[in-house]
């Protein structure tokens, strides 16, 4: 079926204007060559947005998932942090991209040289040290016990202006269990159904393993590592398969894209999460310019926060060993980073993959040697009008330019708290479906990306959209992907991921609407 076919279909449904209401509801999971060898070090989405305590303080809630396609049933060792990576959060101007303060997490080994408790048995969960002599095997009853053989600890770095500081000081940071199944870690999951239990409104109602490692640090940050579900959801099987038409098909009328009919690559998988709340009392401020304020388009406007991007770098030698574990040596060379989701997998050519992920954001505005003739000329909008016959602008779209150069995800510190998936007031689209926050200066933005991003934003649907209404957005025409929720129900409290699906019980699509 053709574009035109089903622009007919749709009909006057598929325009709008900003700030109306719209009915509702990879990121960079394989964005290049490299990278894609590497999974433990493969970044595949960035969070940020403005949270409230319960105490009513303010803060900035950073969480960055790693680690694609995690098979939840990939027994007997299951997942775990590279040892030689640094897992890096940055806190950076949002305008040219520069680091003004960064966390690094460090992770436990994970080899023999690593806190297990037997290395006489084949099971990292489910059976710890014998006990006189008879085999100590049982579930998970707290994280560290006793039939917890492997477990993995972190420590936390925060470096501004040269000096780095541990937060946790001498204390070890403990990674929970993988999520193995009701039989050895039975508080992640449902007794009945063995699937995993997930949606918790406070941190009392989260599950016990997850709770256990959510750590309040000294001088006010909180932290959390371990497994989560990936919860990024979009057809991209369909989308890489040259624009398969069914990612735009319409059959109810309420705009291409729209119906929920597609297949998320994405169900049934894991990913492993690293993140932070850190207040907005230790944070800078700069101004920014932004599109899409003040339910206009391009909208482009001043506003106030900061810049979020995550990076993995690993050491410049490694040295394999055939008698122990590797060595490392040299300096830390980055090897992955992302900022905004769907930039370098999408928009950046092969030439440039890999190149993009060892570089700083502060090139990515270099006339010659950055990344941001791939934001103002998508190739993207040339394939749609290849396959689709449409005419999106191809060139000149300093639209996605502002959103995407520096690659960082720009978060307006200024407003309220950013409403979250499961809440009332949440829309998938944000300002798409005339969902906003108000800044400290009157400026309505949006409530989810690209103002910062939340988990649930559909990142892929207002992309797309984007694409074909600007630069101009004279008419904004909703385009999705047929993939509008994730499988699994995020978390309203920190950590906002999804509890992770049960090695013993998951299901992934093979087709639509399979189970």
């Amino acid at each position: 079926m053709g574009y035109k076919k089903l622009l007919s279909l749709m009909g006057a449904a598929g325009t709008l204007a900003l700030g109306s209401a719209f009915p509702a509801q990879a990121s960079s999971h394989s964005d290049a060559p490299l990278i894609k060898l590497d999974p433990q070090a493969n970044l595949t989405d960035v969070y940020a947005f403005v949270r409230l305590r319960p105490t009513g303080q303010r803060v900035l809630v950073v969480e960055v998932s790693v680690r694609p396609f995690s098979e939840p049933g990939d027994g007997s060792s299951y997942e775990a942090f590279s040892d030689d990576a640094r897992y890096s959060i940055h806190i950076a101007n949002p305008t040219t991209g520069a680091e003004l303060q960064r966390y690094d997490f460090q992770f436990s080994p994970v080899g023999v040289s690593g806190n297990y408790k037997n290395l006489n048995t084949f099971l990292r969960y489910g059976r710890g040290a014998d006990v006189n002599g008879q085999p100590n095997a049982g579930s998970i009853q707290d994280v560290g016990d006793a039939h917890q053989n492997f477990v993995q600890s972190y420590q936390i770095t925060k470096t501004v202006g040269g000096q780095s500081t541990v937060l946790n000081g001498s204390t070890p940071l403990l990674v929970p269990p993988y999520n193995t199944g009701v039989r050895t870690t039975p508080f992640y999951n449902d007794a009945t159904t063995g699937k995993a239990i997930s949606g918790a409104s406070a941190r009392a109602g989260l599950d016990k393993y997850t709770r256990q490692t959510t750590y309040d640090l000294p001088g006010g940050t909180t932290v959390f590592c371990g497994s989560r579900e990936d919860g990024f959801y979009a057809d991209t099987p369909g989308i890489f398969d040259f624009l398969d038409p069914r990612i735009l098909k319409n059959t109810m009328g309420n705009g291409l894209g729209q119906d929920g009919t597609g297949v998320d690559g994405f169900k049934g998988f894991n990913v492993l999460h690293y993140s932070i709340v850190i207040p907005l009392s230790d944070l800078p401020s700069f101004d920014f310019t932004a599109p899409f304020s003040n339910g206009q388009a391009p909208g482009i406007a001043t506003h106030t926060g900061v810049g979020v991007y995550a990076s993995v770098s690993r050491p410049r030698i490694t040295l394999r060993k055939t008698d122990g574990d590797n060595q490392s040596s040299g300096p830390f060379i980055q090897v992955n980073r992302l900022g905004n989701p769907l930039f370098n997998e999408v928009l950046v050519a092969l030439k440039d993959k890999d190149r993009y992920n060892r570089t700083s954001p502060t090139q990515d505005a270099d006339p010659v040697n950055g990344y941001a003739k791939y934001a103002l000329n998508p190739e993207v909008a040339a394939l749609e009008n290849a396959v689709f016959g449409t005419n999106f602008a191809t060139s000149g779209r300093v639209d996605l330019a502002l959103v995407y150069i520096a690659d960082v995800l720009r978060v307006d510190t200024t407003t309220g708290p950013a409403n979250v998936a499961g809440s009332a007031d949440f829309r998938r689209l944000g300002f798409l479906q005339g969902e906003v926050l108000t800044n400290a200066a009157g400026t309505k933005v949006s409530g989810g990306w690209p103002n910062g991003r939340r988990f649930g934003d559909d990142v892929v649907d207002i992309a797309l959209t984007a694409i074909a209404s600007g630069p101009t957005y004279t008419t904004v025409t909703v385009v999705g992907d047929n993939v509008n929720a994730n499988d699994q129900i995020y978390n309203m409290t920190f950590p906002y991921a999804a509890t992770p699906h049960a090695g013993s019980r998951n299901t992934k699509d093979s087709g639509v609407n399979r189970e």
